[in-house]
């Protein structure tokens, strides 16, 4: 399969930095994409989610592993050990981290790695689907039953987060993979926080279901402003080509 793509990082109206960074990178073998939302004061989620990014390309593309799983499981492992070996040599990196999100699109078959509260999603044949489950409170809340879906939107907690890339020397990194049909219509969104805290699954769905992925991006920035863009927004836009 091949694909098209539209990106976006901007940094909102109400912070003073963009701590969200991504790469969209082409191998032969297929799309790397990364997303990651820095945590840590004094820019020091900046540097996390820059250096994640950075980390993660570099290993990847070095390893010849056909096991793609398995290459980003060993990229997001050594990107954690950077972070955590920078943060220890500069006190005022001290505690910085970032959520992590890598998809690599393979001829037939997506496979991802996710940690913290960015997410993953897919669309096949204009259905929506969030391939990643959060790695927050809110969520954990939901799973054990103590708030319900429609509870979590608009919870005051909502931006705590569980796991987070560079707060932990071992890390537990959410894998998995979908085997992609030749004959169904496909597209992958891939976004921080910033977006889904303004933007509810529904209507992010009727978005994505637009034909031209740049006015899609157009569109969804234009709602996050008009939303007050509480918080950096990134994201990349996927879509197959004939």
């Amino acid at each position: 399969m091949r694909y098209r793509y539209t990106s976006l990082s901007e940094i909102g109206l109400k912070r003073l930095d963009n701590e969200d960074y991504y790469g969209v990178f082409k191998f032969e073998e297929g799309l790397l994409v990364i997303v990651c939302d820095g945590l840590g004061g004094n820019k020091a989620g900046e540097v996390a989610s820059k250096l994640t990014v950075n980390t993660i390309k570099e290993v990847f593309s070095e390893l010849n592993n056909v096991d793609y799983l398995e290459r980003i499981k060993q990229a997001i492992y050594s990107a954690n050990n950077t972070v955590l070996e920078k943060s220890s040599k500069k006190p005022e990196l001290s505690g910085m981290a970032t959520t992590v999100e890598v998809l690599f699109l393979n001829n037939d078959t997506a496979y991802w790695g996710h940690i913290g509260d960015s997410r993953i999603y897919g669309l096949k044949n204009n259905k929506l689907k969030q391939m990643t489950k959060d790695h927050s409170l809110v969520q954990k809340l939901v799973d054990e039953g103590y708030l319900t879906l429609r509870e979590a939107e608009n919870h005051t907690n909502k931006n705590i987060i569980m796991r987070a890339l560079g707060d932990n020397p071992s890390i537990e990194i959410d894998l998995s993979k979908q085997r992609l049909n030749q004959k169904d219509d496909y597209k992958f969104f891939i976004c921080t926080d910033g977006v889904t805290g303004v933007i509810p699954d529904s209507e992010l769905q009727d978005f994505l279901r637009l034909k031209d992925i740049n006015a899609i991006s157009n569109s969804l920035s234009q709602v996050i402003i008009e939303r007050g863009a509480p918080d950096n927004y990134t994201f990349v836009i996927i879509t197959k080509t004939e």
